[in-house]
Parts: structure tokens; C-alpha cells; sequence
């Protein structure tokens, strides 16, 4: 299994819908804070011009890293069954 390791300003995106916030699965945020000694993570959602539209706590397993270049060819994948 590949392990995402998040850090602050990684480009995450919803892996689960939050509706309380209006927010749901496929949502892009920005990691600002790392929370409980990377137990959670203090997510913030912008819209187009910049502004902030929701900040919210959120564990690992509801994110996930966005990458924006080419995996590299030695990276293995597996696949694994939630």
C-alpha cells in the first residue's frame, strides 16, 4: 500500500463527503496545520478568487495527497481492499 505522508501545504482532496460543511467527495483544500501530532489536519477550501470558504479538522483517511507531477517509473502501487 502506498502511504500518503501529508505535510503542511500539501494540495489534498476529500475522500469523503461532509456535508455538515457543504463539502463533498473530490473537493481540493490546502493543509495549513498539522494537529494531535499528525493525527489531523487543519484543511482550508478556497474558491476561485482566494477566499476561504471553510477551514475544517479532518484525520488522514478523509484526504488524500494531489500530486501535479509524473509518478516516478520506480514506484510500485498495490492495490488494497477498504
Amino acid at each position: 500500500m502506498v502511504k500518503n505522508t501529508i505535510k503542511l501545504l500539501d494540495v489534498v482532496a476529500l475522500t469523503v463527503d461532509i456535508p455538515e460543511c457543504n463539502l463533498w467527495r473530490g473537493q481540493v483544500g490546502t493543509v495549513v496545520e498539522q494537529l494531535a501530532d499528525r493525527a489531523a489536519f487543519e484543511v482550508e477550501f478556497s474558491d476561485r478568487t482566494g477566499r476561504t470558504y471553510e477551514s475544517v479538522g479532518l484525520h488522514p483517511e478523509q484526504i488524500m495527497v494531489s500530486y501535479f507531477e509524473p509518478a516516478s517509473p520506480d514506484r510500485q502501487l498495490e492495490m488494497v481492499a477498504v
